[in-house]
């Protein structure tokens, strides 16, 4: 693994690792051009010394890491500083899934955010709901659009006579607060009770208009 770190203050580091096996075998010093190996393995030892002796190859490599890369990794981020530096606004939905008889798990999906650090928390009765293990959420994950998006649970019971929201924190609402409330929906038998409300209205007014016609007559 090799490459170069740029930092705000304009300090920067270079690196050039071999691993074998996910362990690290050998370095090199960019700033004194030598080999070191990192393990005490007998091919870590062979391959330090070898590499030691190629002096040509170890000039041009601290050519490479020193300046080639710094430089261009400055200009990649001179061209792509507006993309780097967007602020792109999250939306949110919260809705409910019913898991199980006996509890309700609610879903807050939080999606098109950039940059990808964001907080999102629940809260109940306007309280911050605190970590436990009623609480769960998805990594930030990346969309096609080069935005990003995660889902944030919650599991209530039903109809605990509390009230809850998605509170969500990013850097592009400037310090301010994107709250979504979670309405619960209506029981079925109320949907029920109006279909039938209205079924009944209509055909009253459905009477009413026949009578009506009828002594026009």
């Amino acid at each position: 693994m090799t490459g170069c770190d740029l930092y705000p203050n304009g300090s920067y580091t270079k690196f050039y690792r071999l691993g074998y096996n996910g362990q690290d075998l050998i370095t090199f010093d960019v700033d004194k051009g030598l080999w070191e190996k990192q393990s005490r393995e007998n091919v870590a030892t062979r391959i330090e010394m070898d590499f030691n002796s190629f002096t040509g190859f170890s000039a041009t490599l601290q050519e490479l890491l020193n300046f080639t890369c710094v430089d261009h990794m400055k200009k990649f981020i001179l061209v792509g500083k507006e993309d780097l530096q967007r602020q792109v606004k999250p939306m949110a939905v919260v809705f409910a899934r019913a898991p199980g008889p006996v509890n309700l798990l609610l879903v807050c999906h939080v999606t098109g955010f950039y940059p990808r650090p964001v907080r999102v928390d629940w809260l109940r009765d306007g309280q911050e709901v605190p970590p436990g293990p009623e609480l769960n959420s998805t990594p930030t994950l990346p969309n096609a659009d080069l935005t990003y998006q995660l889902h944030s649970f919650l599991a209530v019971a039903p109809h605990d006579g509390h009230s809850y929201a998605c509170r969500v924190q990013h850097s592009s609402l400037g310090g301010r607060s994107l709250l979504v409330p979670w309405v619960p929906e209506r029981p079925k038998t109320q949907h029920i009770m109006w279909i039938f409300i209205v079924i009944i209205l209509i055909t009253v007014v459905a009477i009413a208009g026949a009578c009506w016609w009828r002594r026009r007559r």
